[in-house]
């Protein structure tokens, strides 16, 4: 999929001229974390599909709109769902969002995603903090031709997950009641969850939570020159370590017992950012 320029630009003309602000901060909210839109005022609201050159949400349980507005004092582009690999889409294709943000404006961008703990110290309704990542599957979101405009052919991602957004979260996360972890978070592709075999290796690895998303936005983010933080709720554990069959239901419950207390920690993230 080799886009040019004005692919990308030609989105974020149609949501530019929607909105008299241009957003500072950008979120992509996953599952069980899609009630901190909630949070956001004055709202505009358009729906992915109405969006050019966008992609489409096929993940029933995610809303599928970008909201556009001012979340506690900031102007903030907020993404309530968010596109994987395993709906069809290409990993070239993922870089789409991350693109439209960068054109709107945004320079930190904020990612949460619901994870399984592979970490044996972990629980659901903790938080990790993501410090780092391992992808071992599929192509890089920036194969192919390199769009100059957004960042270099080559970079560096050593320090991707900026230290200083990681510091502020776990500061901001002392006014809730989150067990804060930081660690590493394991790629996998999906759909299907992953065997016991699998997190057996991923822990072995040094993976910490694992899950379906997350890592192409980061590395498109990290292309672009964009500060980042992103942030997993662990929503069950990890197949094999205990013994029953892992669920889309347990991840949906855990997200609603701990909306309230994730909605605060973003809050006072996007207020000190």
């Amino acid at each position: 999929m080799n886009y040019d320029y004005e692919f990308f630009k030609k989105s974020a003309d149609y949501v530019l001229d929607k909105i008299d602000f241009k957003p500072e901060i950008g979120l992509i909210l996953g599952s069980a974390c899609g009630s901190v839109a909630d949070e956001i005022e004055d709202q505009v609201v358009i729906d992915f599909e109405s969006i050019p050159n966008f992609l489409k949400s096929t993940v029933k349980a995610m809303a599928g709109t970008l909201i556009l507005g001012t979340l506690n004092g900031k102007k903030v582009a907020c993404m309530n769902g968010r596109f994987h690999y395993y709906e069809g889409y290409t990993f070239e294709q993922l870089v789409i969002p991350i693109r439209l943000f960068k054109l709107l404006g945004v320079g930190t961008t904020i990612l949460t995603n619901a994870a399984g703990g592979v970490n044996m110290s972990y629980r659901p309704g903790d938080v990790m903090i993501i410090k780092d990542h391992l992808k071992f599957m599929g192509a890089s979101p920036l194969r192919g031709h390199n769009v100059e405009e957004f960042g270099p052919r080559f970079f560096d991602v050593t320090q991707m997950y900026t230290p200083k957004l990681r510091e502020l979260a776990k500061k901001c996360a002392k006014d809730t009641k989150l067990k804060i972890h930081e660690g590493n978070y394991f790629y996998w592709t999906g759909p299907q969850f992953e065997t016991p075999a699998e997190i057996n290796a991923i822990r072995i690895l040094g993976g910490d939570a694992v899950g379906m998303s997350t890592v192409t936005e980061s590395l498109t983010a990290a292309h672009c020159g964009m500060d980042l933080l992103a942030m997993s709720l662990i929503t069950n554990v990890a197949a094999g370590i205990l013994d029953q069959p892992i669920t889309t239901e347990e991840v949906r419950e855990m997200g609603q017992i701990a909306s309230a207390e994730l909605k605060k920690l973003v809050r006072n993230i996007v207020k000190e950012i």
